[in-house]
Protein backbone atom coordinates (compact mmCIF):
# COMPACT_ATOMS: atom_id res chain seq x y z
CA UNK A 1 0.00 0.00 0.00
CA UNK A 2 2.82 2.41 0.92
CA UNK A 3 6.31 2.41 -0.60
CA UNK A 4 8.86 4.98 0.53
CA UNK A 5 12.11 5.15 -1.46
CA UNK A 6 15.29 7.04 -0.46
CA UNK A 7 13.12 9.75 1.11
CA UNK A 8 14.79 12.96 2.28
CA UNK A 9 13.43 16.08 3.94
CA UNK A 10 15.05 19.26 5.17
CA UNK A 11 14.37 22.10 7.58
CA UNK A 12 16.38 24.80 5.84
CA UNK A 13 19.94 23.46 5.69
CA UNK A 14 19.29 20.76 8.27
CA UNK A 15 18.57 17.35 6.77
CA UNK A 16 16.04 15.57 8.98
CA UNK A 17 15.43 12.46 6.82
CA UNK A 18 18.44 10.89 5.14
CA UNK A 19 17.30 8.46 2.47
CA UNK A 20 14.61 6.33 4.11
CA UNK A 21 13.27 3.14 2.55
CA UNK A 22 10.23 1.41 4.02
CA UNK A 23 7.00 -0.34 3.08
CA UNK A 24 3.59 -0.85 4.65
CA UNK A 25 1.39 -3.61 3.24
CA UNK A 26 -2.39 -3.55 3.32
CA UNK A 27 -3.75 -4.79 6.67
CA UNK A 28 -0.37 -4.54 8.43
CA UNK A 29 0.56 -2.70 11.58
CA UNK A 30 4.08 -1.37 11.10
CA UNK A 31 5.88 0.40 13.96
CA UNK A 32 8.68 2.94 13.78
CA UNK A 33 10.63 3.49 16.99
CA UNK A 34 13.50 5.79 17.84
CA UNK A 35 14.76 8.33 20.32
CA UNK A 36 13.44 11.86 20.62
CA UNK A 37 14.75 13.89 17.67
CA UNK A 38 15.40 10.88 15.45
CA UNK A 39 12.99 12.16 12.77
CA UNK A 40 9.89 10.09 13.52
CA UNK A 41 7.38 12.94 13.48
CA UNK A 42 9.11 14.52 10.47
CA UNK A 43 8.58 11.27 8.57
CA UNK A 44 4.86 11.18 9.39
CA UNK A 45 4.46 14.84 8.48
CA UNK A 46 6.20 14.15 5.16
CA UNK A 47 3.95 11.15 4.48
CA UNK A 48 0.83 13.22 5.18
CA UNK A 49 2.06 16.14 3.06
CA UNK A 50 2.48 18.72 5.82
CA UNK A 51 6.29 18.65 5.54
CA UNK A 52 7.72 18.72 1.98
CA UNK A 53 9.98 15.95 0.72
CA UNK A 54 13.24 17.21 -0.73
CA UNK A 55 14.12 13.96 -2.48
CA UNK A 56 13.07 10.35 -2.98
CA UNK A 57 9.54 9.09 -3.49
CA UNK A 58 6.29 8.25 -1.70
CA UNK A 59 4.02 5.84 -3.56
CA UNK A 60 0.56 5.10 -2.16
CA UNK A 61 -1.56 2.39 -3.73
CA UNK A 62 0.49 2.60 -6.92
CA UNK A 63 0.30 6.41 -7.28
CA UNK A 64 3.28 8.72 -6.78
CA UNK A 65 2.12 11.26 -4.17
CA UNK A 66 5.56 12.68 -3.27
CA UNK A 67 4.54 16.26 -4.06
CA UNK A 68 0.77 15.98 -3.68
CA UNK A 69 -1.06 18.40 -1.37
CA UNK A 70 -2.00 17.23 2.11
CA UNK A 71 -5.77 17.55 1.55
CA UNK A 72 -5.59 15.33 -1.52
CA UNK A 73 -3.73 12.69 0.48
CA UNK A 74 -6.53 12.72 3.04
CA UNK A 75 -9.03 12.12 0.23
CA UNK A 76 -6.92 9.14 -0.87
CA UNK A 77 -7.27 7.75 2.66
CA UNK A 78 -4.04 8.78 4.42
CA UNK A 79 -5.11 10.17 7.79
CA UNK A 80 -2.84 11.23 10.65
CA UNK A 81 -3.41 11.29 14.39
CA UNK A 82 -0.95 14.05 15.33
CA UNK A 83 1.55 14.08 18.16
CA UNK A 84 0.10 15.81 21.22
CA UNK A 85 -3.53 15.09 20.19
CA UNK A 86 -4.19 18.66 18.90
CA UNK A 87 -7.93 18.54 19.48
CA UNK A 88 -10.02 21.69 18.98
CA UNK A 89 -10.35 22.60 22.67
CA UNK A 90 -13.31 25.02 22.65
CA UNK A 91 -15.42 22.75 20.41
CA UNK A 92 -17.50 19.86 21.71
CA UNK A 93 -16.34 16.26 21.42
CA UNK A 94 -18.97 15.63 18.75
CA UNK A 95 -17.99 18.68 16.71
CA UNK A 96 -14.36 17.53 16.79
CA UNK A 97 -15.43 14.15 15.47
CA UNK A 98 -17.60 15.59 12.72
CA UNK A 99 -14.69 17.76 11.57
CA UNK A 100 -12.70 14.56 11.10
CA UNK A 101 -15.22 13.33 8.56
CA UNK A 102 -15.28 16.45 6.39
CA UNK A 103 -14.05 14.55 3.31
CA UNK A 104 -16.81 11.94 3.55
CA UNK A 105 -20.32 12.28 2.06
CA UNK A 106 -22.59 14.13 4.49
CA UNK A 107 -25.10 11.28 4.70
CA UNK A 108 -22.40 8.92 6.06
CA UNK A 109 -21.62 11.15 9.05
CA UNK A 110 -24.14 9.76 11.54
CA UNK A 111 -23.21 6.14 10.82
CA UNK A 112 -19.51 6.90 11.20
CA UNK A 113 -20.18 8.76 14.43
CA UNK A 114 -21.97 5.76 15.92
CA UNK A 115 -19.12 3.50 14.84
CA UNK A 116 -16.62 5.72 16.66
CA UNK A 117 -18.85 5.95 19.74
CA UNK A 118 -19.12 2.16 19.86
CA UNK A 119 -15.33 1.93 19.94
CA UNK A 120 -14.89 4.80 22.42
CA UNK A 121 -17.96 4.78 24.73
CA UNK A 122 -16.38 7.44 26.98
CA UNK A 123 -16.60 9.91 24.09
CA UNK A 124 -20.32 9.33 23.68
CA UNK A 125 -20.86 10.06 27.37
CA UNK A 126 -19.00 13.36 26.91
CA UNK A 127 -20.16 14.25 23.42
CA UNK A 128 -21.45 17.70 24.47
CA UNK A 129 -18.37 18.47 26.58
CA UNK A 130 -15.65 20.86 25.37
CA UNK A 131 -12.74 18.79 24.09
CA UNK A 132 -10.22 20.89 26.00
CA UNK A 133 -11.72 19.77 29.32
CA UNK A 134 -11.08 16.05 28.67
CA UNK A 135 -8.25 14.14 30.32
CA UNK A 136 -5.11 13.35 28.30
CA UNK A 137 -6.25 9.80 27.66
CA UNK A 138 -9.70 10.92 26.56
CA UNK A 139 -8.18 13.51 24.23
CA UNK A 140 -6.03 10.77 22.66
CA UNK A 141 -9.16 8.69 22.10
CA UNK A 142 -10.85 11.74 20.58
CA UNK A 143 -7.91 12.35 18.23
CA UNK A 144 -8.06 8.69 17.13
CA UNK A 145 -11.84 8.83 16.73
CA UNK A 146 -11.58 12.04 14.71
CA UNK A 147 -9.17 10.30 12.31
CA UNK A 148 -11.43 7.23 12.03
CA UNK A 149 -14.31 9.47 10.95
CA UNK A 150 -12.47 9.83 7.62
CA UNK A 151 -12.46 6.01 7.16
CA UNK A 152 -8.69 5.89 6.63
CA UNK A 153 -7.08 3.38 4.33
CA UNK A 154 -3.77 4.14 6.05
CA UNK A 155 -3.82 5.44 9.64
CA UNK A 156 -0.70 7.33 10.76
CA UNK A 157 -0.45 7.26 14.56
CA UNK A 158 2.09 9.67 16.07
CA UNK A 159 3.16 9.06 19.69
CA UNK A 160 -0.22 7.81 21.01
CA UNK A 161 1.25 7.05 24.46
CA UNK A 162 2.94 10.43 24.95
CA UNK A 163 2.38 11.91 28.41
CA UNK A 164 -0.05 9.19 29.53
CA UNK A 165 0.01 7.12 32.72
CA UNK A 166 0.79 3.38 32.24
CA UNK A 167 -2.87 2.39 32.73
CA UNK A 168 -3.97 4.79 30.01
CA UNK A 169 -1.21 3.59 27.69
CA UNK A 170 -2.60 0.06 28.07
CA UNK A 171 -6.09 1.36 27.28
CA UNK A 172 -4.94 3.21 24.16
CA UNK A 173 -2.97 0.20 22.93
CA UNK A 174 -6.00 -2.03 23.47
CA UNK A 175 -7.79 0.23 20.95
CA UNK A 176 -4.80 -0.02 18.58
CA UNK A 177 -4.97 -3.82 18.78
CA UNK A 178 -8.72 -3.69 18.07
CA UNK A 179 -8.08 -1.58 14.96
CA UNK A 180 -5.42 -4.07 13.85
CA UNK A 181 -7.85 -6.97 14.31
CA UNK A 182 -10.33 -5.05 12.14
CA UNK A 183 -7.62 -5.05 9.40
CA UNK A 184 -7.00 -1.29 9.55
CA UNK A 185 -3.62 -0.56 7.97
CA UNK A 186 -1.57 1.33 10.57
CA UNK A 187 1.83 3.02 10.59
CA UNK A 188 2.62 3.63 14.25
CA UNK A 189 5.36 5.90 15.61
CA UNK A 190 6.15 5.84 19.33
CA UNK A 191 9.04 6.39 21.72
CA UNK A 192 7.51 3.59 23.80
CA UNK A 193 9.32 0.87 21.88
CA UNK A 194 8.04 -1.98 24.03
CA UNK A 195 4.39 -1.06 23.51
CA UNK A 196 4.79 -0.31 19.80
CA UNK A 197 6.82 -3.38 18.83
CA UNK A 198 4.67 -5.74 20.90
CA UNK A 199 1.64 -5.02 18.67
CA UNK A 200 3.52 -4.62 15.36
CA UNK A 201 3.70 -7.11 12.52
CA UNK A 202 6.95 -5.46 11.45
CA UNK A 203 9.09 -2.65 12.79
CA UNK A 204 11.81 -0.18 11.90
CA UNK A 205 14.34 1.56 14.14
CA UNK A 206 15.18 5.16 13.22
CA UNK A 207 18.34 6.96 14.36
CA UNK A 208 19.19 10.53 13.31
CA UNK A 209 17.12 10.34 10.13
CA UNK A 210 18.27 6.88 9.03
CA UNK A 211 16.72 3.43 9.43
CA UNK A 212 19.28 1.25 11.17
CA UNK A 213 17.25 -1.91 11.87
CA UNK A 214 14.19 -3.61 10.40
CA UNK A 215 12.38 -6.85 11.12
CA UNK A 216 9.36 -8.52 12.69
CA UNK A 217 8.04 -6.71 15.76
CA UNK A 218 8.78 -9.58 18.16
CA UNK A 219 12.19 -10.08 16.58
CA UNK A 220 13.14 -6.45 17.22
CA UNK A 221 11.88 -6.72 20.82
CA UNK A 222 14.43 -9.48 21.35
CA UNK A 223 17.25 -7.65 19.56
CA UNK A 224 20.12 -6.83 21.96
CA UNK A 225 20.72 -3.42 20.35
CA UNK A 226 17.06 -2.47 20.75
CA UNK A 227 17.00 -3.78 24.31
CA UNK A 228 20.00 -1.68 25.29
CA UNK A 229 18.93 1.52 23.52
CA UNK A 230 15.15 1.56 23.99
CA UNK A 231 14.03 -0.97 26.59
CA UNK A 232 16.53 -0.23 29.37
CA UNK A 233 17.75 -3.83 29.46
Amino acid sequence: MLEVGTLTSHYGRIQALKGLDLTVREGELVALVGANGAGKTTLLRTLSGVQPASGGSIVFDGADITHERADRRVKRGIVQVPEGRQVFGPLSVEDNLRLGGYTRPRDEGDAELERVYSMFPALKERRRQAAGTLSGGQQQMLAMGRALMARPRLLLLDEPSMGLAPRLVEEIYAKVRALKQARTTIFLVDQNARAALSVADRGYVLETGRIVLAGAGRELLGNEQVKAAYLGL
